[in-house]
């Protein structure tokens, strides 16, 4: 609807045909008609009704149009489903006292389609607010049919979109097919008493998008109604007798300012901006997905702030979850436990309260088909436990109490503000979420107190490692600082590993009787298995022995000295504290004597050698 009119001078030419014999130049008259391209104006040239093209074609249509800004903008059109193919269209008041569209072969292509009394009256008139109404003198200035109550896609002001309860008869918006063709799209927008009204929009007869609850004030279901001043609009739904409606109206300061219904079902506010010389659209009814209507289903919820948008309501589950993986909510969700009251009534126990409570759930939009209650705010809870059929409510200071039977469908959350709404679920739903409370603070303090401990346990145990790493430093240190004789055994001494006692203590079984191999001057001796596997023989000195670090050193220097296949290996030692041990080689068949030779007892005792050769 963007073409822009440069021909400021020919328009005014063109006007000047319409007056004839002294007539206004906003009406039209059984005697004068408009022929392509004429046009009338309204009184104080704010709208004009022509013929007109849009962009990308060359149809024809005689509509109402913006007069005095430079971008082509079409608030009504007449012929919208029936175009002109060329520039032959005239419009006059038939012999009925219709207003019609009739092309070069005088076919109607559209009419006003009322019954006149007094059609040589009869009269058509362009407003300043953009209403065409046509009327005879008969009844004393009474419209006979009005743009305003058959609008296209364009809500101006004072424009009344609702219902006539006597005549049944809807004034709603219809959408254009697309930017550059008028006929019918696929959206409509009305005002629905339902019981409480709100404002719909509607895609093949099919709610699309719903405002929520009218308060009085503002529709709660919209976020920046709470915060943007539209003083001006207007709701008359007192009485469900009467014809209810919505309508606004502004200051001449606004008198370029209107809401349209675009081809793709958002409605929109439309400001004209002169710095910019264009219009700029604000306030869309559809900011996301969850404006869709029932986008998640029966008892879903939608957040676009999350990913995916719908999730159950706490209580329910999927009722397909296959299809929720595939993200088409659309089956909606059910109860995981039926409530308390339902289970006592099939029981036969009576309509009783039971074990019911409610869950809060705040800054929403609250569900579709609500019922009103005059009761007050303290007595909402109470109002819907009363009723087994009564699922949720919620309060609102210019509604009241609003409860809800049936699926809730259409529940969405907002970014803010918006409306508490209180879901009825089984005392074990409740539960179950405290539970998983408790247990995910109980799981997070038994994870703090597992680490804290084996963090400590692994510092200890480093430390330890340290402290004994350092011992064998300081025992390898005293070994090599002895005074041992010869500076060869001091660096065999040296490379000698150094075994720790707990290690030597595990070897041999904490130096059980049952590993003991023997015993001498020096002190028992154990055989022991390391955690490789090799066998060893641990010689530790017994505290009561008379041997003492002199002898330990001296044995230690003297089997390091000597190195043969037949003598016994020294492994290493181990020194901490008072332990001074040993670590040999194992010898399985035992030592060289008892190969060299032989015992034997004979004659009361007496033993005799013998060599075996």
């Amino acid at each position: 609807m963007g073409k822009t009119i440069s021909c400021s001078v020919l328009l005014g030419l063109v006007s000047c045909f319409c007056l004839q014999f002294g007539t206004a130049l906003d009406t039209i008259t059984p005697s004068k008609s408009i022929k392509d391209p004429e046009f009338i104006i309204s009184q104080n040239g704010i709208f004009r009704l022509g013929f007109f093209s849009l962009a990308n074609s060359s149809n024809r249509y005689l509509g109402i149009l913006y007069h005095q800004i430079s971008v082509q903008t079409v608030v009504w059109v007449a012929n919208r489903n029936r175009p002109l193919k060329d520039s032959s269209g005239i419009l006059n008041i038939s012999d009925d006292g219709n207003l019609v569209v009739l092309n070069g072969k005088t076919e109607i292509l559209w009419s006003s389609n009322v019954t006149n009394t007094a059609p040589n009256a009869t009269t058509a008139q362009l407003s300043d607010l953009g209403n065409l109404v046509l009327s005879n003198g008969d009844d004393a200035g009474s419209s006979l049919w009005e743009s305003f109550q058959h609008p296209c896609n364009v809500f101006l002001q004072t424009m009344k979109i609702g219902v006539d309860i006597k005549t049944g008869r809807k004034v709603e918006l219809k959408s254009w097919k697309s930017i550059d063709d008028p006929s019918d799209g696929n959206f409509s927008l009305g005002f629905e008493h339902f019981n409480i009204p709100e404002l719909v929009i509607r895609k093949d007869n099919q709610l699309y998008f719903r405002t929520g609850p009218w308060n009085g004030n503002i529709f709660i279901g919209i976020v920046y109604m709470y915060t943007v001043n539209f003083d001006g609009f207007d709701v008359v739904a007192d009485n469900p007798q009467q014809p209810y409606y919505i309508t606004y109206e502004y200051s001449n300061d606004f008198r370029l300012i209107y809401y349209e219904l675009d081809s793709q079902g958002k409605f929109i506010e439309r400001r004209w901006d002169a710095d910019k010389g264009n219009w700029i659209n604000r306030y869309p009814s559809h900011e996301s997905d969850c404006d869709v209507y029932g986008i998640c289903g029966a008892f879903g919820i939608c957040d676009s702030s999350k990913r995916p948008i719908c999730s159950c309501l706490k209580g329910f589950k999927p009722r397909n979850a296959e299809e929720w993986s595939r993200g088409n909510w659309s089956s909606g969700c059910f109860r995981n436990t039926p409530l308390q009251c339902q289970r006592d009534n099939n029981n036969g126990s009576g309509a009783g309260q039971g074990d019911d409570e409610f869950l809060e759930m705040q800054m929403m939009k609250v569900p579709t088909f609500p019922y009103r209650s005059l009761i007050v705010n303290g007595d909402c809870k109470d109002e819907c436990m009363k009723n087994c059929s009564c699922v949720a409510y919620a309060y609102d200071d210019g509604i009241g109490c609003m409860l809800w039977s049936g699926d809730l469908v259409d529940v969405k959350k907002l970014s803010s503000l918006g409306v508490d709404l209180y879901i009825r679920l089984p005392s074990s739903e409740l539960d179950k979420g405290k539970s998983r409370k408790v247990i995910v603070i109980t799981t997070a303090i038994a994870g703090i107190v597992v680490i804290t401990i084996s963090a400590l346990f692994l510092w200890c145990r480093m430390a330890k490692h340290k402290g004994r790493n350092k011992k064998q430093k300081e025992v390898k240190h005293q070994i090599c600082s002895e005074n041992i004789g010869e500076n060869s055994i001091g660096v065999k001494l040296q490379q000698l590993p150094i075994f720790n006692f707990e290690e030597l203590a595990t070897a041999t079984n904490n130096f059980n009787h049952a590993e003991k191999l023997g015993q001498g001057g020096f002190g028992p001796v154990y055989k022991g298995t390391l955690d490789d596997g090799k066998e060893i023989a641990v010689k530790r000195l017994s505290k009561a022995s008379v041997q003492g670090l002199e002898e330990f050193m001296n044995e230690m220097a003297v089997i390091s000295k000597l190195q043969h296949r037949n003598l016994v290996r020294l492994f290493g030692c181990c020194v901490e504290g008072e332990e001074k041990m040993l670590v040999y080689e194992y010898m399985p068949n035992k030592s060289l004597d008892a190969f060299l030779f032989v015992y034997r007892v004979i004659n009361n005792g007496d033993f005799r050698k013998i060599h075996d050769r």
